[in-house]
């Protein structure tokens, strides 16, 4: 029965500081790099949402090349 104790606090000591290793590294990774959006309006129809608010599309949005200037003509921003 003790090892059985010693072993469930062993894994949750790894999930706790798995945790503490995988929330900064995904809030600095949504928050610099890149994020998910759900495109659902009409403000950039036709070239997202065609069919309108039954069918929202789903776009990744690139921070990174926004930040350093890499923008072109033509780029949805």
């Amino acid at each position: 029965m003790a090892q059985k104790t010693g072993l469930g606090r062993r894994y949750i000591r790894a999930f706790v500081s798995g945790f503490f290793v995988a929330v900064p590294v995904t809030v600095t990774v949504l928050d610099r790099l890149a994020y998910v959006a759900r495109v659902d309006g009409a403000s950039m129809q036709p070239s997202l949402n065609p069919e309108g608010a039954s069918a929202p599309d789903v776009v990744l949005l690139n921070r990174w090349s926004v930040r350093n200037y890499q923008v072109q003509r033509g780029d949805i921003v």
